[in-house]
This record gives C-alpha cells, structure tokens and sequence, in this order.
C-alpha cells in the first residue's frame, strides 16, 4: 500500500470495550457470524423486535460514517516530509516492545514494517520470541530484518514464559527513553511514534495513549473504532479503555516494576493500572494511530475462549483497589464481559435529605414519594418537599420518612428555592430530585453514596429513563452545539452504548440535577447553586465548579430511575435562554476547549457519538 493512501485521522475517538490482552477478546459480544447471529438473539429476547431493528441499523450507520471517517483522512507524502523533517529540543528514544508466539508469517511481516515506517526515526524495536519449534520461521525472518536495520532487535528465548514473562524479556533488551506496548500481529499508523514524540514534547507527558481502530483485513475498511475520553479514573476502573497505544517513561516503568504472570490475560490492564496512578501527566491523543487486527487466530471471535481474561482482570483491580486503600470489592459488570462493576464498602450510613422539587404534577409527585418509600432500601432519609402550594396532603401515601414541606415563595428562582431547602436539610448528603422522577432500582441510594463519599468525587448522577424505556439522562457533556448535550439520548434501554459506556460507572463534566446527589460540605463549600440562573443550567454550572475545585463527577448506570416528563428538546438541557447565554459566557473557555470525556471526532451538534 503506497504511504499517500493510508488512512490518518487528523482528531479522532471512539471505542468498543477493548481488552486484547493476548489474544483476549477484542470487542464486547464480537465473534463472528457465530457471535452476531447469538448476540442478534440475546438482544432481541430481551428486547423486542422494534428495538433491535434500532440497533441494527444504529450499527449500519455506524459503519457507514466510520468508513466515510477513514476516506475523509490521508496520509500524504508531503505530511510524511514534514514530519521526518520535525527537530525537536532532545534526544528521545522509544523501545517498541513485542513479546512474539508463532505469529502468523504475513502479520509478522506487516507488523515491523509498520513500524519501519516510522515517520519518527529515533526507536528500537525490541522482539523477544517464544514461539515453538514448528513456528521457527518466526526467528527466520526477524533475523533478516534484524540484519537490514539494527534498530531491529531479536531474542530467542529458550522457553515460552507467557505473555508477562516474554514481554519482561523485551524490557530487558530495551534501553530507550519510553516504553511502547504493542501486539504481534497489529499494526502501528507510519504518524504514531511522531505524534507520541510530539506530546512529549508540548506536554512533558509520562504516560501516553492514542484512539485505535480495529480491522480485519483491510486497514481502511474498520470492523471498529474506540475513540477514547481523555484521563478518566473510574472509567478505567470500570473498563480498559486505554488499552492500545500506549506509551510511557523508562523512569516511569522503573518506579512501578515489570509485569506480573499473575495477571496473563489482563497484563496490559494490571500495568496501566499501576502505571496511571504514578504518572505525573497522562496524555491523550485522539487520532487512530494503532491499528488492532482481528482474526481467527487473535481469539477475538468469543468472549468465553478466554474466561481467564475476565477473572484475571477482576484480581488485578481488587488488587490495585487494596494498593490504593479504596475499600470496595471489584466484579464482572452485569451483562457486560470485560466491563467491570465496583462496590465500594460504605464508610457510614449519614442521614441523606432528599430535595424533592415540585414539577406541577401533582399526581407524579404523589407517585415519586410513593416509590421512595416503597423501594428505598437505604434506612436513614428525609425528604424536604419544595412546593409553591406551601402544603401537601400524605393521606393516601404509604408510611414512610419525615416529609417537610418548604415553601416555594414565586419571587425565588428555582435554584435560590433549592437553596432554601438545602438549607434546612439536616443530612449529610444531600439528594436533588425532581418530582416527577419515580425509582426504580431499591438501592439506588447506596450506589450513589458509594461514590459521593469519596474525596475525590463531587457531584453524582443516576441513569433516568423516560416511560418507553429509552434514556433520558446518563451524563452530561458540555459543548454540544455551544451549550449542554445529553449522552445516549433516547437510546433504547438494551443498549450497551457507545463502547458499553451505557453500562458502567463513568466520570462525565456534568450529570442531572433531576437526580444528583452530593457531599453536604462541597455544596456549601461552593455557596450551593448559583441564584442567578432562573431554572436551568444551574446544576451543569455547579458540576463545573466542583470539577474546577478538583473533583470528578461520576455518573453510575446501577441507581435508576424514571422521569415522566418528556421533552422534545433533541437531548440539548432545553428552556430558559436567559440561562443558557449565562451558562455559555461564564464557562465560554471551557466550552471551547471541549468536553474532555467526548472525543473531540465525534459531531460536537448532537451527544450520541456519531462521526
């Protein structure tokens, strides 16, 4: 394939739970004809043929814009000019690490030469060979390419010592700067290495990871892509989303040590995992710059080839829960292979006040306190009901917790009328909940407190769906169409999202102040909502402030509930525009700059992570 027509992104993010750690499954319920065909039935059993139809032509369109995507970019022979003409202000060497096991002739050969490529010439490709005898080729033609340019390197080794064992032999060999992972049978993009440099570069990044694409046999023709959010600690706790390509210092390696055999089948997630919570700056690059090849042979047909990947992958983030001193127990996510779920142990059981806002429906409110009190499972609660009425008759509610009434005096403004129950809240976490919500899931509570009880987290947002099961909310991201976006908007309630990401708990730049729960003291800590928004935007606005303040907003899909009210505003956070040119002048850098948890190659007009 000439250079001018390989694919380039010039920005680019998106993503498939992605976790091929030796040949572990490669994308969420992948598997071929078989593995659709199953998949197709699953989902249909649990769904409905009208949702399915949905999905599958969801899917189609996928394809279609990931195609258009790939057309859209080249890699030309005057880029390629430019960037092996870049001077930079040191000298950096990269050691590309791949631990070899009778790698397949053909993959053996497009692999180094993608590396050969390099537009970045300052590398050393570290080879270290397992394979067995009757693969002996396999050191047959490393040799040859080891002979044609030195910065090949190639080992034999005596044994097969599995994937950690065999990848520890390629760090033994490998004196450069930075440490790249990569597979024996991928492919890098000729820009990769220039591009990693390049952060480096601006940066001072430690640790790297780029977006990827995976394909089966034609690079320009992608089965998936995963383009990625940036840094997201309880994304990463949930799903290996970094995956490939990373990159990071020698030093950095050094600090946290080599890998581990006791995590073969999720090594790159046990090591990544370590080396995150070292790093003094994690880097993003949202381009394709690793090309992730799917085969027969890379066992990426079916998630239960490999078990060992799943359980391999929970102890390895039990164990770096224990080395954090996080109490919580890790799991399988439910429903969703190679995702994971985290119960963190609750420290204290806090009385939580629930704000409960009056929406005008009076039949609604009765059947949100309804469902509070019949399928809340957490013991210690008070409900503050803020009503314009000034009065509500419980007769007919079954027995529950304390309701106060607060009244809504009509000169306050939404937010200074949540503000004034707030106030008079004895709890220690505070729960804002709209009244035409009704609960779903009977500890939806506990699962929010698990999160809101870390330091670390500010405010946190439950999956809301509306009555014919499709989302409501699940996160909010900032920028879309120069104001606030909804993910999965009205997606089906089947549906895995993007890259399962409908599926497990997330850090987003904002969630839903229709159901949104925080530390008693961060909110006060910030002077609670801000009074001059009239009825919106007021709790995206107060999310930003608790990220400015350092803190992650985590949206978890395990509290749930219903909202009754639906609007037809196209997942934008619609209404009062007053409010929104507010919200967009006071936060206008950081619209901008642009939602650091959505790929800056998705549409920035719609929320649902088209291309």
């Amino acid at each position: 394939m000439k250079q001018d027509e390989r694919d380039y992104p010039a920005k680019s993010n998106a993503a498939v739970p992605s976790q091929k750690e030796q040949g572990a499954p490669k994308r969420l319920y992948s598997g071929g004809l078989a593995g659709m065909a199953r998949k197709g039935i699953y989902f249909l059993k649990d769904n409905g043929l009208r949702a399915t139809l949905q999905k599958v032509s969801s899917r189609q369109y996928r394809l279609r814009r990931e195609k258009e995507f790939m057309q859209r970019y080249r890699f030309t022979e005057e880029e390629r000019r430019r960037q092996e003409g870049a001077v930079f202000s040191r000298p950096l060497k990269f050691s590309v690490l791949v631990p070899l096991y009778n790698t397949p002739e053909p993959f053996l050969k497009e692999m180094i030469d993608s590396v050969r490529e390099q537009t970045y010439r300052d590398w050393e490709l570290c080879l270290a060979d397992g394979s067995d005898e009757a693969h002996s080729y396999v050191g047959e033609i490393c040799r040859r390419y080891a002979k044609e340019d030195p910065r090949v390197r190639y080992q034999a080794l005596a044994e097969n010592l599995g994937i950690s064992g065999n990848t520890n032999q390629c760090i033994a060999m490998a004196d450069g700067d930075y440490i790249g992972l990569f597979d024996h049978d991928d492919l890098l993009h000729p820009a990769a290495l220039y591009e990693v440099r390049k952060v480096i570069e601006e940066q001072g990044a430690d640790f790297i990871y780029t977006d990827e694409m995976t394909f089966s046999t034609d690079r320009k023709k992608p089965v998936s892509t995963h383009f990625k959010p940036d840094f997201a600690i309880d994304n990463l706790r949930s799903n290996n989303y970094i995956c490939h390509f990373s990159v990071f210092s020698r030093a950095l390696l050094d600090e946290v040590g080599n890998f581990s055999s006791d995590y073969d089948g999720s090594q790159d997630f046990e090591i990544i995992l370590r080396l995150t919570a070292k790093a003094r700056h994690v880097a993003h690059i949202p381009k394709l710059l690793y090309y992730w090849r799917s085969h027969a042979g890379s066992t990426a047909g079916d998630i239960s080839v490999k078990p060992y990947c799943i359980t391999s992958g929970i102890r390895a983030l039990n164990d770096y829960l224990k080395r954090m001193g996080i109490e919580g127990k890790a799991m399988e996510a439910p429903d969703a292979p190679l995702l994971y779920r985290i119960a963190y142990t609750l420290k204290e059981m806090p009385l939580i006040s629930l704000v409960l806002t009056e929406t005008g429906d009076r039949q609604a409110l009765a059947r949100c306190i309804r469902s509070i009190r019949q399928k809340t499972t957490y013991p210690k609660i008070e409900i503050l009901l803020l009503t314009k009425d000034g009065s509500f008759e419980e007769s007919p509610l079954p027995a529950g917790p304390q309701l106060r009434v607060v009244d809504w005096d009509a000169s306050l403004s939404r937010p200074a009328a949540q503000n004034l129950a707030a106030g008079q809240a004895k709890g220690k976490y505070l729960v804002f909940l709209d009244g035409d919500t009704e609960v779903l899931s009977n500890e939806w509570l506990e699962e929010m407190l698990m999160y809101a009880q870390r330091e670390d987290v500010g405010a946190v947002g439950a999956k809301l769906y509306f009555p014919d099961h499709t989302i409501a909310h699940a996160g909010l991201f900032i920028g879309i169409r120069g104001s606030v976006g909804r993910a999965h908007y009205r997606a089906a309630r089947g549906n895995l999202g993007y890259v399962g990401r409908l599926m497990y708990a997330q850090d987003f730049s904002a969630v839903s102040g229709e159901c949104l729960m925080l530390a008693r003291e961060s909110f006060d800590a910030l002077g609670g909502f801000d009074e001059e928004y009239e009825g919106a935007y007021h709790d995206v606005d107060l999310c930003l402030r608790l990220r400015r303040a350092g803190k992650h907003n985590v949206f978890t899909p395990y509290a749930q509930l219903y909202r009754h009210t639906a609007k037809g505003d196209g997942g934008l956070v619609g209404g009062f525009q007053e409010d929104e040119r507010r919200f967009q002048q006071r936060w206008k850098e950081w619209i901008a700059k642009g939602d650091p948890y959505y790929n800056p190659n998705f549409r920035q007009d719609r929320s649902d992570f088209t291309l």
